[in-house]
């Protein structure tokens, strides 16, 4: 999860709507028939919940360089030749260097590391002895996406 981009899209979200708070105190609720009032209020509240989910959604795709990764980059998998913890992080999940053998089909096999952010129901599927599939950037061999 990138903590950063989810920080930035609640407080566009909450920046936006405070600018649209401003403009309905300062401008339209004076001009709007009596009594309703309360329901705008309500449809401004449902307004910011909305798009505070929204851009919460949004904020926890992955990146577009990893989506283009995922769609484009060549197909290969990686045996799991070692498994070293490195710390715990605060959402009950270990961030953990991998020691992959990578293969990619049509290429000579290699070796490589990664850093993945482990949770407990991947544990078993990155043991070591394990096969794992993986996407390979045809540009930059070095550049791998974990396809679990």
């Amino acid at each position: 999860m990138d903590h950063a981009r989810i920080l930035r899209t609640v407080l566009g979200v909450t920046a936006g709507y405070l600018v649209l708070l401003a403009l309905w105190l300062g401008w339209v609720v004076d001009r709007t028939p009596p009594g309703t009032a309360p329901y705008q209020v309500v449809a401004l509240v449902g307004l910011f919940g909305s798009c505070i989910g929204i851009g919460m959604i949004l904020a926890g795709r992955p990146s577009k360089a990893d989506r283009r990764l995922c769609r484009h980059g060549l197909e290969g998998w990686a045996t799991v030749e070692g498994v070293h913890p490195l710390q715990r992080t605060d959402h009950h999940s270990e961030l953990t260097e991998l020691d992959l053998a990578l293969t990619v089909p049509g290429s000579e096999s290699y070796r490589g590391t990664v850093i993945f952010d482990v949770t407990p129901a991947d544990t078993a599927r990155l043991a070591v002895g394990e096969t794992i599939s993986i996407r390979v950037d045809p540009a930059n061999r070095d550049r791998i996406i974990l396809m679990l």
